[in-house]
């Protein structure tokens, strides 16, 4: 079943891989989409990504080392299906829990991923335009009305071996013959034939009612790190935070703890110091105590130690870096 789409933006059919260790190279290097990358763990980054354009549908396979937490928008006229393909630890999917048995699956105007270290996906991204010709071709109703949230699903074993086995033999029948990607009868045919898949394996309704709450916590969660970074040089306690927000300490940890997986001090800590970092990389110049101090770090050699054990070099070393890299 091939279908086209006149109305659909036509992006360039291509593939395009990075292996890297540098975070934000790894977050930009995803073409189209406005994401930003926060280093959750201790340690240096490295990160893999192989993306391939297809008319209407973009293939997606990410391997990372360090928890993250990928925040941002993709595309709001697309709609996201993924899977975790290795997974050591919690993961999150805007707030709700994911394991090697759970798909991602909702629409792209925001993602909002927390995965630990040693995580791998796969998925497609697809534009709403062709999801719709495809799902009335299978099935006059169109795609499900549920598609228009984010959800966590959960399928059985042989689905699961069936949606990562499709995904998988696309990318292998692209490594073994790259010259198909020149071929446009041979890129549409795999195209419907990866989006069929996931749709086949859609249930026509899905329980939304636990969304309402991990909406909510979310929603705390959000007040909460944009009233501590609105002023990142003078930090408020904790207290602080809960009395402007109206949520006792006990709700926000809980909130913190569903939706990141972190308690709030450990979570806008990192936050802070992925800032710090960002700013080092972005000037290539300067002075470290000055960039720290803006962020909220005022005792030099605790910030310098905390700095080396979450980015796994000193703050003086990204400078001297970012400088080479501005020359």
């Amino acid at each position: 079943m091939n279908c086209q789409t006149a109305s659909t933006p036509r992006l360039p059919i291509e593939r395009w891989t990075l292996t890297t260790h540098d975070i934000d190279a790894y977050a930009s290097s995803q073409s189209g989409w406005h994401l930003e990358c926060d280093m959750l763990s201790g340690g240096s980054f490295a990160g893999f990504l192989d993306h391939v354009q297809l008319p209407g549908l973009r293939l997606v396979r990410e391997t990372t080392n360090r928890a993250l937490r990928q925040h941002g928008e993709m595309n709001p006229e697309c709609c996201g299906f993924a899977l975790t393909c290795r997974q050591e630890g919690e993961a999150r999917f805007s707030g709700q829990r994911l394991d090697t048995g759970s798909v991602m699956v909702g629409r792209c105007d925001e993602l909002d991923l927390c995965s630990p270290p040693g995580f791998e996906l796969m998925g497609i991204v697809v534009d709403n335009a062709l999801l719709r010709l495809l799902a009335e071709r299978l099935d006059e109703r169109g795609p499900p009305a549920w598609l228009a949230r984010r959800v966590v699903l959960h399928f059985d074993d042989a689905t699961m071996r069936a949606l990562r086995g499709t995904l998988l033999g696309a990318f292998a029948a692209l490594d073994a013959m790259p010259a198909l990607l020149a071929d446009p009868t041979a890129t549409t045919q795999l195209r419907d034939d990866v989006l069929l898949a996931w749709l086949e394996a859609l249930p026509e309704d899905v329980d939304l009612r636990e969304l309402r709450s991990t909406e909510a916590q979310r929603r705390v969660v959000r007040r909460a790190c944009e009233l501590m970074m609105s002023r990142p040089d003078e930090p408020l306690s904790m207290l602080e935070v809960c009395s402007r927000i109206g949520a006792s300490q006990r709700k926000l940890n809980y909130c913190f703890q569903e939706t990141l997986g972190l308690s709030p001090a450990r979570y806008l800590r990192a936050l802070r110091l992925n800032g710090v970092r960002r700013e080092l990389k972005r000037l290539g110049a300067g002075s470290v105590q000055d960039v720290a101090a803006h962020w909220g770090f005022w005792h030099l050699s605790q910030f310098a130690t905390d700095y080396r054990r979450q980015f796994g070099e000193l703050p003086s070393q990204t400078l001297r870096g970012a400088a080479l890299m501005h020359h």
